[in-house]
């Protein structure tokens, strides 16, 4: 019997991680030896020689050395582990690997930030950072308080650079939008539309896309740079502002945007009645057409596993068509349903089986400008305009070549991390 594998979810980019904190440090206690007579000296003298030598240099040694360099500022062993301390609080020791350089790429941009806002003659006092350190309780050490420095130079950026950069008003459309699935499908409810049909009421029922089938399809008055935020996409905006206000334009595919749906294509190849499993080849596709074209070049003698290479999001620990041997449970409610019905016969391709509760990705934009003008900008959009500018202003830090950002990280260095990370 083939190994059995696991089946995960189709590819798709996962949502942004969040760090917790630590809690305070214990501080380690120090040992202070008396001693007496001057052979007691010497004697001890030689031996606290030898453990200094094995033991407290290669200790102490690599706390010194270099592990971040911005510019003209270096950042040692000892304060990359405080940061480590800080920001990972709660996390497992097994997983701390996966956030070293997360925390390496932190501390670069925390001094960036300071840098570029002294050249913007923005800065945060000492006396300020005292403050806040003292009434979060948060331990006083430079990796802390540079933490803290620059989260509040970046409420200073944000309340009075960059909110300056935005204008009262400015250019906007009304918009209207939903997300479906094909590019018939969207071509089919652009007819409806120009027949009559109510907009809001054909997003509200059919957008794949949460937040304009929320709004019912009303995005309301925007202006540029806030509609690819808004809905997770990064085609919409330059067709917003360039179609003509009034017209409902035709579909716009989108070959990154993830949907809540997909469709199955399963063959059960073999059954085990003493284990209740099934051996099973499938492929996970975008979308109806797209399943019904896959059955079309099936029935023409196309090869299973060469059209699921090609075409199907899922996935497996092994990879490719072949599931292996499954049991119910190890997929979704109605990929059980057909596996394990005593009337699916074997070796025959399903039907299109619609699954709402799987991810993948690509559909096709459909959207309206009912109207279009000049109008001041709401508190809403001003916040979001200010936090896309502040994001690529500090985008743009990391890929200014005048700016000097290293990282000296490597095995030997993380290897000691984590061992003291584990000392905590």
């Amino acid at each position: 019997m083939a190994k059995k594998k696991k089946i995960e979810r189709p590819k798709h980019k996962p949502t942004k991680r969040q760090l917790s904190r630590w809690q305070k440090q214990k501080r380690r206690q120090r040992f202070i030896i008396g001693i007496g007579t001057s052979v007691i000296v010497v004697a001890l003298g030689l031996v606290l020689a030898g453990v200094y030598t094995q033991w407290y240099v290669p200790q102490v040694k690599p706390l010194k050395e270099t592990v971040i360099e911005v510019n003209d500022t270096r950042f040692d062993m000892a304060y990359y582990i405080d940061a480590l301390e800080y920001q990972l609080g709660g996390v497992p020791s097994q997983q701390i690997p996966y956030f070293l350089d997360v925390i390496v790429e932190g501390i670069q941009q925390n001094e960036l930030i300071r840098q570029e806002a002294l050249e913007l003659g923005i800065t945060v006092s000492d006396g300020e950072v005292n403050e806040e350190v003292k009434s979060r309780e948060l331990p006083n050490n430079q990796a802390v308080r540079d933490v803290t420095r620059a989260q509040l130079l970046v409420q200073k950026l944000r309340e009075g650079y960059f909110n300056e950069q935005i204008p009262v008003s400015t250019e906007q459309r009304h918009i209207m939008a939903m997300f479906l699935e094909s590019e018939s499908q969207a071509n089919d409810v652009r007819a409806r539309l120009i027949a009559g049909e109510d907009f809001s009421q054909l997003a509200g029922e059919l957008s794949l896309d949460g937040y304009s089938r929320e709004k019912n399809g009303d995005l309301g008055w925007r202006p540029e740079g806030i509609i690819n935020g808004l809905l997770l996409t990064s085609v919409l905006e330059e067709y917003v502002f360039s179609y003509p206000v009034g017209e409902v334009v035709v579909p716009v595919y989108d070959v990154e945007k993830t949907k809540e749906l997909g469709y199955w294509l399963i063959e059960v190849l073999e059954r085990n009645e003493e284990t209740g499993e099934a051996h099973v080849q499938a492929m996970m596709l975008a979308s109806e057409e797209e399943a019904q074209m896959i059955i079309s070049r099936l029935s023409e003698g196309e090869d299973f596993t060469t059209l699921a290479e090609e075409y199907s999001q899922l996935w497996s620990d092994e990879g490719g068509a072949d599931l292996g041997w499954l049991a119910e449970g190890d997929a979704s409610d109605v990929f059980d349903e057909f596996v394990f019905n005593s009337e699916t016969e074997l070796n025959m391709v399903s039907a299109p089986i619609r699954d709402e509760n799987i991810s993948t990705e690509g559909g096709y934009w459909l959207f309206k400008i009912p109207d279009g003008g000049i109008r001041e900008i709401s508190d809403e959009d001003r916040d979001l305009m200010i936090e896309k500018a502040m994001q690529e202003w500090l985008e743009s830090l990391f890929d200014d070549p005048e700016n000097t950002v290293v990282s000296y990280l490597d095995d030997e260095m993380r290897e000691f991390a984590i061992n003291k990370f584990s000392e905590s």
